[in-house]
């Protein structure tokens, strides 16, 4: 599995290889600094590569942090993220960008959503709410009874109530890659993902879609793409022919 630490930037559309319009998210994936290597055979009992993303100033970090980037000689950076079971081969002090994902692939996004206040039953749970006519007064954005009379007399555990909504952290699954700006350190990622533009977010292999899976189902999209093709130039030769 490969990943990245990326902030989003905003949303736009562009078209892809048949001339159809798709909406995309476009997130800075990257560059990312190689931190630390750890290793299952080292102190740490596991594989994983630390990642670095996003400048800071030193005196901004605590003295752990700092301590910490002093031994791979990293200044300082905003986000620090930890993947294990990372498929390409590293080493401290390295440079990753959205260089390492491809058109077509799959990933899963993670981010904390928009945070939306104190909300009621309406929005945060999707209640019906109660009717606006026929006499009912003062119940239209309400939940009904949250609980029972004498007996058990209580609210119980888990009832849907009006409360913070929002802020959380999610991870949106399945996304694919329509284009990737390496140079510029840019992926543009089908649909939509959490959180606000310039929030932090990790970009990683779809792990329902892994890298092995993609590449089949990009290769069963050019054969269908050229049995259209071959479909539509048949066509043509025989209305030629009539």
């Amino acid at each position: 599995m490969v990943g990245l630490l990326g902030k989003k930037l905003g949303h736009t559309r562009v078209y892809d290889t048949d001339g159809v319009v798709v909406p995309v998210t476009v997130v800075q994936a990257g560059p990312n600094s190689v931190l630390q290597v750890k290793s299952k055979s080292g102190k740490d009992g596991y594989d994983s590569v630390q990642l670095g993303f996003d400048a800071q100033k030193p005196s901004r970090l605590t003295k752990a942090v700092r301590g910490h980037l002093a031994k791979f000689g990293v200044e300082g950076v905003k986000r620090i993220r930890e993947f294990r079971g990372f498929s390409l081969p590293v080493k401290p002090g390295d440079t990753i960008g959205a260089g390492i994902f491809e058109v077509g692939d799959f990933v899963d996004v993670i981010g904390t959503t928009k945070g939306r206040g104190f909300e009621g039953v309406v929005k945060r749970h999707g209640f019906r709410g109660g009717d606006m006519t026929h006499g009912a007064k003062g119940w239209h954005r309400r939940s009904g009874a949250i609980g029972q009379r004498l007996f058990p007399g209580t609210v119980m555990k888990g009832m849907r109530m009006p409360g913070h909504m929002g802020q959380v952290r999610r991870t949106t699954q399945n996304l694919e890659i329509v284009k990737v700006l390496a140079e510029e350190n840019l992926l543009l990622i089908k649909g939509a993902i959490p959180g606000s533009e310039g929030d932090y977010v990790v970009i990683r292999e779809s792990k329902k879609i892994p890298k092995v899976k993609a590449v089949a189902i990009r290769a069963a999209r050019a054969e269908e793409r050229k049995a259209k093709e071959e479909a539509k130039a048949g066509a043509k030769a025989a209305k030629k022919k009539k």
